[in-house]
């Protein structure tokens, strides 16, 4: 089976699916962007993808809410993941002889109370932690370090020189897993799902009061709006509840109060908090 991930080998990406699919057989397929991830899906390189849907600190990745839309796979599964930055750079080196710091700007944003103790050091924005880390490595660059995980370290025989270095100790990030199939909904307890609602004032609370007389808790909610021109919004919502919900009873309910309703996936909840780090 390959498991396509944005990024290099090493990345926060290939942590997560190393977690979540611990105990089967895989080969990680990297890709440079979350569009070519996809694609590898749908084009049939890859049999599923892992991608970062949301960051405890920075918030939704709306794009790839979309992407997962417009793309036609189905959510089949979550992962968090608590993410542990690292500073590493070539063996032998200290931070005073750091003077260029290479990360993907997420990255780089979540280590800044850290960062702001060497205001000479500059931040160079990058793709991808683990890319920057591989570059680094392949070039024998001294004097620049990266931000990642600590598995970019050992595969690019990197030295963690600061480990930890994210401000917010509890900072996780949620990835799904995404495939052709939908899946299978018996035993499920959560539902990604899209919608609009015509004009009407009290539309999306009648609809929330709905889904609350039947059990059903909202974890999340996001509106963007419709690439129409119009002003009207599409609304993504996360929606939780007990394995003796009937799924197809909730879709029935979505169905009949909202329009252009799209099931992005009915799967089981990710209960468990993976750590990032091999120590």
């Amino acid at each position: 089976m390959r498991i396509a991930i944005q990024g290099d080998r090493g990345s926060f990406h290939e942590v997560a699916a190393n977690r979540y699919f611990n105990g089967i057989s895989f080969q990680i397929f990297p890709c440079t962007t979350f569009d070519v991830t996809i694609e590898s899906v749908t084009k049939h390189k890859a049999d599923l993808a892992l991608i970062a849907i949301e960051n405890a600190r920075s918030g939704s990745i709306l794009y790839n809410y979309s992407l997962i839309r417009e793309s036609g796979l189905k959510v089949l599964g979550e992962c968090n993941l608590r993410i542990k930055q690292n500073l590493m750079a070539l063996p032998g080196q200290s931070i005073d002889l750091i003077r260029e710091v290479w990360s993907h700007p997420v990255a780089l944003s979540q280590c800044m109370n850290f960062l702001n103790r060497y205001p000479e050091i500059s931040l160079i924005e990058s793709a991808d932690t683990a890319a920057s880390a591989r570059k680094i490595s392949e070039n024998q660059i001294t004097g620049v370090a990266a931000i990642g995980a600590d598995i970019a370290a050992s595969m690019y025989s990197m030295e963690i020189l600061a480990q930890g270095i994210e401000t917010y100790k509890k900072n996780y990030t949620r990835f799904l897993v995404v495939g052709k199939d939908k899946g299978e909904w018996s035993g499920a307890d959560k539902a990604s799902v899209c919608f609009s609602l015509g004009h009407k004032p009290g539309s999306l609370a009648s609809l929330l009061m709905l889904l609350a007389d039947m059990n059903i808790n909202l974890s999340k909610i996001q509106s963007v709006p419709k690439i129409n021109g119009g002003w009207e919004y599409l609304f993504y919502l996360d929606l939780e509840f007990d394995e003796s919900v009937d799924a197809n009873g909730l879709v029935n309910v979505l169905e009949r109060n909202s329009n252009d309703l799209e099931i992005l996936g009915i799967y089981k909840k990710g209960n468990k908090l993976y750590e990032s780090t091999n120590s």
